[in-house]
C-alpha cells in the first residue's frame, strides 16, 4: 500500500503507543484521524502536529464502549476525512484482576473496548471497502494492537489477557474472511511505557527478562505497524515487539 495516498483511522491515536504510530504514519505521508475518547487537548495539539509535518488530520471523539460508539467513530472519520482504508485498533483498557477479584462488569468493560470494538469497527470497515468507497479502490489494511501476554498466561489480568487473546484469534479469522480486500495483521508489544502516573523502573519490572536485554520504543511498535501496512503480501500475521520476552511463555 502507498501510504501517501491513503487515510488511517487510528483509534486511542492522541497518547502513548497509538501517538507514536500516528506520528510515523504522517512521516510516511499518510493522512490520519486521531480517535480520542477523554483526551481532546492531546488530540488536537498532536493534528496540528502532524498538518506541520505536510498531512492531513482530523480529531475524532467517541466511547468505543458501545456498538453505536464505534459506528459514530467510523462514520465521522469518514465524514471527515473523506474516506478510510486503514485501520488502526490501538485503544484498549487495562486492569489488574485475576479470577478471584474479576467481576462480570470488569470482564465485559474490558471486552466492550479491547474486542468488541475493533471487531465492530472492522466491521464496518470491510463493509465500507467492499461497498468501493470512493477513493480505496486499493483496498484496505487493518492492524489490531495485541500484547505480548498473548503468548503465554498472566493470572494478574485474566480479563484484560483474555480480550487480547481472542483478538489475536479474530485477527487471523478475519485476515481469511475479508482477503484478498483486505489485510488483516496484529502487533504484539510488551512492556513499552510505565502506566500512567508511574516511573520507568515499573517498566522494568513489567519487562522481565528479555532474550535482547532491551526495552523497545513506541517508535519501533510503530515501525512494525508501518512495515505491515506496506506490504500486501502479508496477512494474518502476528508481530511481537518486545526483544524476544514472549519466547519465555509465562509472564513473571
Amino acid at each position: 500500500m502507498n501510504l501517501k495516498m491513503s487515510t488511517a483511522l487510528v483509534t486511542g491515536g492522541a497518547v502513548r503507543i497509538g501517538r507514536a504510530i500516528c506520528e510515523a504514519l504522517a512521516d510516511r505521508g499518510c493522512s490520519v484521524v486521531v480517535h480520542y475518547n477523554h483526551s481532546a487537548a492531546p488530540a488536537k495539539a498532536l493534528c496540528r502536529d502532524l498538518e506541520r509535518r505536510g498531512v492531513r488530520a482530523f480529531a475524532v471523539q467517541g466511547d468505543l464502549g458501545t456498538g453505536a460508539g464505534c459506528e459514530k467513530v467510523l462514520r465521522e472519520a469518514r465524514r471527515k476525512a473523506g474516506t478510510v482504508n486503514v485501520l488502526i485498533n490501538n485503544a484498549a483498557v487495562f486492569h489488574k484482576d485475576t479470577i478471584g477479584s474479576m467481576t462480570e462488569a470488569k470482564l465485559l468493560s474490558e471486552l466492550r473496548v479491547n474486542l468488541l470494538a475493533p471487531m465492530t469497527l472492522t466491521q464496518a470497515f470491510a463493509q465500507a471497502i467492499a461497498a468501493g468507497e470512493r477513493g480505496s479502490p486499493m483496498g484496505g489494511k487493518v492492524i489490531n494492537l495485541l500484547d505480548r501476554r498473548i503468548a503465554g498466561n498472566d493470572p494478574s489480568c485474566v480479563p484484560y489477557l483474555l480480550s487480547k487473546k481472542m483478538l489475536a484469534e479474530f485477527t487471523r479469522s478475519a485476515a481469511l474472511e475479508l482477503a484478498p480486500r483486505i489485510t488483516v495483521n496484529g502487533v504484539a508489544p510488551g512492556a513499552i511505557l510505565p502506566p500512567p502516573g508511574k516511573g520507568a523502573g515499573r517498566v522494568r519490572d513489567l519487562a522481565g527478562q528479555s532474550p535482547l536485554k532491551r526495552r523497545c520504543t513506541p517508535a519501533e511498535v510503530a515501525a512494525a505497524v508501518v512495515f505491515l501496512l506496506e506490504s500486501d503480501a502479508i496477512t494474518g500475521q502476528i508481530v511481537f515487539v518486545d526483544g524476544g520476552q514472549h519466547l519465555a511463555g509465562v509472564v513473571e
